[in-house]
């Protein structure tokens, strides 16, 4: 079994007995590589005996909030969504004692793709002939999603989904004001917006699962270009499926926006649809209305304010290390995202 070098957060003797019990697929010894990646769960590639490559993960070192890293709800999400033609990792074995390894982990089927985390990902691994067939193949594994009843899979109870945009509000909202003093930045903008949308909340229709964090920084681009997975599944819950479609759609070109993408930005390359173009898949797919979505495109845009807001409290607060760090440029990220909700209030005034 692999002794050394130390792998953080990981008793490796411990796990691999675990796996030895629990998952036969998987022959020891393993090999053990760290995975890059924009989020702090520990993430490592396993390289079996035999040659099958699985992975495992679990939350960051140290003190953590109630409800962040929770392994167990990917765990159910990847479990519960097999099969359903929403493109997974194949779901290997999930351990929730702590006495192994300090928290609970999970271990899932190794993918050949990648995360696009920015406009080099997207040039090197997605040519512009593919582009389109990438973009479609985002929305359609969120339209796949949106599609499933949560109770037929056996995750009705992965959250309450009535109210859904309400508490998000209340969150984003009391984020915000938890951060001014520490980041020294207020901007009433935020707060008429904040009235604005809790007065114009459109009825909810039936609850369904939302990723909450749907982006292609968070699905792996196969070989021909297009998504086979969709990962990182640790905000899941149940509520308003057109939260988090606009959420997603945010981040893609449109002309209406006034504002260029950020060229650095995966999506910001030619031969991708519009935003809009995305939308009336997602809709010939689904069957949705989306009479409100420029509502809930403009609350998105209000919420991206709230946590980039204190990402800069953060900061400034000295809680994270600002080396290298624009912090000019994350100030008119809060900016331009509040203008951007201004223009969707306006168009829904």
């Amino acid at each position: 079994m692999t002794r050394s070098p130390p792998i953080p957060g990981y008793n490796v003797p411990a796990v691999e007995a675990w796996i030895m019990v629990n998952i036969p697929d998987l022959t020891l010894p393993l090999v053990w590589t760290q995975l890059e990646g924009g989020h702090s769960n520990l993430t490592y590639r396993l390289d079996d005996a035999r040659g099958k490559l699985a992975v495992i993960r679990r939350p960051p070192l140290g003190e953590l909030l109630p409800k962040a890293h929770d392994m167990s709800r990917e765990w159910a999400l990847i479990s519960g969504l097999a099969g359903t033609g929403v493109p997974v990792p194949q779901a290997l074995g999930f351990c929730e004692d702590a006495a192994v390894t300090g928290a609970p982990f999970y271990i899932m089927g190794h993918i050949d793709g990648r995360p696009l985390y920015n406009a080099e990902d997207t040039a090197s691994l997605v040519p512009p002939d593919r582009r389109e067939a990438m973009a479609f193949s985002f929305i359609d594994a969120l339209a796949a999603l949106h599609a499933i009843d949560p109770q037929d899979i056996g995750l009705g109870g992965l959250g309450k989904s009535e109210g859904y945009i309400a508490r998000q509000l209340k969150t984003w909202g009391r984020s915000w004001r938890a951060s001014v003093e520490p980041a020294g930045l207020d901007d009433p903008r935020f707060y008429t917006l904040e009235q604005f949308f809790l007065d114009n909340v459109p009825t909810q229709g039936p609850g369904r699962i939302v990723h909450g964090d749907y982006g292609v920084h968070n699905c792996l681009i196969g070989p021909d270009g297009v998504v086979i997975a969709v990962v990182d599944w640790e905000i899941s819950t149940l509520g308003d499926p057109l939260a988090d479609l606009a959420y997603a759609l945010n981040v893609w070109p449109d002309p209406s926006d006034g504002f260029p993408l950020n060229p650095a930005s995966a999506t910001s390359l030619p031969g991708f649809p519009t935003r809009m173009e995305l939308a009336a898949r997602y809709q010939k797919l689904t069957g949705c209305d989306l009479t409100h979505l420029v509502y809930f495109m403009g609350f998105n845009r209000w919420k991206s304010a709230a946590i980039n807001h204190g990402v800069y409290a953060r900061y400034m607060e000295g809680k994270k290390s600002s080396e290298g760090v624009d912090l000019e440029a994350l100030r008119a990220t809060i900016d331009r995202s509040l203008v951007l909700a201004e223009q969707a209030m306006t168009r829904i005034s």
